[in-house]
């Protein structure tokens, strides 16, 4: 009966491994994220005594464990700082390792290898590396360029360019560099066209988790000391979780003049009774700042407005000129905003009106003109037609006093006159 029983768990056990053998386990793919920890998972079935070594590419030892014994083998003295196994998860057969302050270098194929009673247990784990977009920011060069500008990301991403209204042909040049970390900066330029659109850079990382947005416009704006002044800023896309920030330069560096959070909806205003937003209409997506009765020269420069929000930024540069009363009226041409198009439009739209009813009431008048001179004619002609007929009847013989015979007396009173 030993022998039998002996037997039977020798085939049990040889069957075991044969299955292990012939089942191959597929790779586990793992994206670390880079200077964090990362976990490589290697699971076992646990009989006791294992001994656990974990290599990299082409037989690079690790790691190596013997569960309850030493360590015969040290791995390099890198690896041997940021890697480990948990012991009291081994007798749980589960052996994964713990890398810490992962790096570029630290990409590849890792080999888990466990040895035990039952025989050799291998799983293999693919591990990639990505330094994630942290910001994208936009700026605009003297030569009416524009720039998109990213560091500090792995692999290299993927730069594309568009503009609301469409706008075709765009032309950027991109530029990517790597530093002693391998982690790539971007630079990509694009020349503007027109201040009326916005540019839109967007940066997609190679392994698709993430696209970043960061968008930006250009505006001029003309105010009148002493008179309320709204400067537009509107992004309706960025209503969850952002930040605005408003800032002012004329010649020097911008500086902060008011910023708003939308968790704590807390307004930090150092212009408080020159400028302010709207609390209500901010959280819309609406952060137009209204300036109090601006001065000419202290309130004339660059605005710049900046949404903030998850993966997305938008901004907004508004020339402000501001003009005194005294001032002639301005000649030179400036690029209309939005609200001067809108005024224009709708002047445009009055006076369209205006000649449409001129025009209604002249085009009355020579109607009547015409009807009036067209009745006159028809009553002429009829009054001639009236003559004409009469002149074309016989006319009465009217008889005078010479064609009338003479009587009897009138002769002899005339002879008698004779003879006298």
């Amino acid at each position: 009966m030993r022998m039998v029983k002996a037997l039977v768990q020798a085939c049990l056990r040889l069957l075991w491994i044969l299955t292990l053998a012939e089942c191959k386990i597929p790779d586990a793919h793992v994206t670390c994220l880079f200077s964090e920890d990362c976990v490589l998972p290697c699971n076992f079935k646990p009989s006791g005594n294992e001994i656990i070594r974990w290599y990299l590419q082409e037989g690079l030892l690790l790691s190596q464990t013997q569960q309850g014994g030493d360590q015969p083998d040290q791995p390099p003295q890198d690896h041997r700082t940021r890697t480990y196994l948990l012991q009291d998860q081994l007798s749980r057969g589960n052996a994964s390792l713990h890398l810490s302050h992962c790096g570029i270098k630290d990409r590849g194929r890792y080999r888990c290898l466990v040895n035990s009673t039952l025989g050799q247990q291998e799983s293999f784990v693919i591990m990639k590396v990505e330094a994630s977009i942290k910001m994208v920011t936009m700026e605009k060069s003297t030569n009416r360029e524009i720039q998109c500008l990213s560091k500090d990301i792995f692999p290299a991403p993927r730069v594309q360019w568009s503009t609301l209204p469409p706008k075709v042909n765009l032309r950027p040049i991109t530029h990517m560099r790597s530093n002693t970390e391998g982690l790539y900066s971007v630079q990509s330029t694009l020349r503007m066209f027109e201040n009326t659109l916005t540019y839109i850079c967007t940066v997609n990382s190679t392994y698709g988790s993430q696209s970043w947005r960061s968008s930006m416009q250009e505006r001029a704006l003309i105010g009148e000391a002493g008179q309320e002044l709204s400067i537009p800023c509107i992004d309706r896309q960025n209503l969850q979780n952002f930040s605005l920030t408003w800032t002012f330069s004329r010649t020097n560096e911008p500086t902060v003049i008011l910023s708003y959070n939308s968790r704590t909806r807390r307004i930090s205003n150092l212009w408080e009774g020159r400028a302010g937003l709207k609390p209500d209409q901010v959280l819309m997506g609406d952060g137009s700042l209204l300036l109090h009765n601006p001065e000419s020269q202290e309130h004339t420069g660059t605005y710049t407005c900046t949404f903030t929000g998850f993966q997305r930024r938008h901004m907004v540069q508004t020339q402000v000129n501001i003009r005194s009363r005294s001032q002639l009226p301005v000649t030179e041409k400036m690029p209309k905003t939005t609200d001067q198009i809108e005024r224009t439009g709708e002047s445009h739209f009055h006076m369209l009106m205006i000649v449409v009813v001129v025009a209604v009431v002249v085009a009355a008048v020579i109607t009547a003109l015409l009807l009036y001179r067209k009745l006159r004619a028809n009553q002429r002609q009829a009054g001639g037609t009236t003559v004409e007929d009469t002149e074309m009847e016989p006319m009465e013989t009217i008889k005078t006093a010479n064609d009338s015979p003479m009587d009897n007396c009138q002769l002899t009173e005339d002879h008698s006159n004779s003879h006298n």
